[in-house]
């Protein structure tokens, strides 16, 4: 799968009603072996920047799940293990950062409704998307992670 392919399988995700950070960790289960479900139910919490307290966005969220795959650490007395997984985190979200000012979803969001945290999502209409720069966002993320494959 291409990289473009690869972000327009996010978007379809994202504008089919998964959250940001599902849309970005959706897109990379062949890399993760997980399941479609099972993806879905670990990335529930991070949409709107942590169950839409709108801190740090929810695509750069599914990125660093998809990360702890990609430069995984799992013995805990290998701290080297460690210390790459974080390298490579803060690597993803410094190019996100470069790329689009933030890795904040207020941030990211501006304006009032970025402000908002109450817990009902927005209905995802039209004028939704033609708002937020949420799907190319969620595209961005995906070209970012996936230029490390």
């Amino acid at each position: 799968m291409t990289i473009e392919e690869r972000a327009q399988l996010a978007r379809s995700y994202f504008t089919s009603g998964y959250n940001c950070a599902q849309a970005v960790a959706l897109a990379f289960c062949d890399v993760t072996g997980l399941d479609k479900e099972t993806t879905a139910k670990a990335l529930g919490g991070f949409g709107g920047g942590m169950g839409r307290m709108r801190e740090v966005c929810g695509t750069v969220s599914g990125m660093v799940f998809v990360a702890g795959f990609l430069k995984p650490y799992t013995d805990i007395s290998n701290p080297a293990a460690k210390k790459e997984n974080y390298a490579f985190v803060q690597s993803l979200a410094a190019t996100f950062k470069e790329e689009n000012g933030s890795i904040i979803c207020r941030v990211l969001l501006g304006g009032p409704d970025g402000a908002s945290t109450d817990p009902t999502p927005a209905p995802r209409t039209e004028n939704y998307y033609k708002k937020r720069p949420c799907v190319e966002l969620v595209a961005c993320a995906v070209r970012i992670l996936a230029a490390e494959l």
